[in-house]
């Protein structure tokens, strides 16, 4: 008879590693369309298609809402993403399942990239410009990875596939 493996349980960690990941490939980009591309200087770039680089400095929150000057609504704001973070980092605790574990992930590592903009620079670095697809906002892999992470938690919460609590019991013994 062959033994089966016992199932690999998801905890914590994985919306942690998938956090730090996305931070890490947030920051990358940031600094190689500012540092090596220059973005600053050169204006609008082509990219793919309908896609643009233009480099936008965002001292509001995602797509520019919010949008303010002051040293106040700059800590407020970094303030608030790191307190959600937090949040969400704990949350992460009780979750098991993939979708919940990589939407927090998403997020958290989007929020913090974005925060580690706001602490240096006290804007966020938006690039990614799709104004030809008649999307006026400019955003960052950090916005499109929170967005997804929230996609993700939406697309969980209305699965029906969630085991039913006889079956929790069963497998609880």
């Amino acid at each position: 008879m062959s033994q089966q493996q016992p199932a690999t349980k998801l905890g914590p960690a994985t919306a942690y590693m998938i956090a730090v990941g996305v931070m890490l490939l947030d920051q990358a980009v940031k600094t190689y369309v500012t540092e090596a591309m220059h973005l600053a200087t050169r204006g609008s770039i082509p990219l793919l298609g309908p896609l643009h680089l233009t480099l936008v400095w965002n001292r509001g929150v995602t797509f520019g809402l919010f949008t303010g000057d002051t040293q106040i609504v700059r800590w407020a704001l970094t303030g608030f993403a790191v307190i959600m973070s937090l949040v969400l980092g704990w949350w992460a605790r009780s979750q098991h399942r993939i979708l919940p574990l990589a939407g927090i992930g998403l997020i958290m590592g989007g929020a913090i990239g974005n925060v580690i903009d706001r602490v240096r620079y006290g804007a966020v670095i938006d690039f990614i410009d799709a104004s030809a697809l008649y999307f006026p906002w400019v955003f960052n892999v950090a916005d499109a990875c929170i967005d997804i992470g929230v996609v993700l938690l939406l697309i969980d919460m209305v699965r029906n596939d969630r085991p039913s609590q006889d079956n929790a019991k069963d497998d609880a013994e």
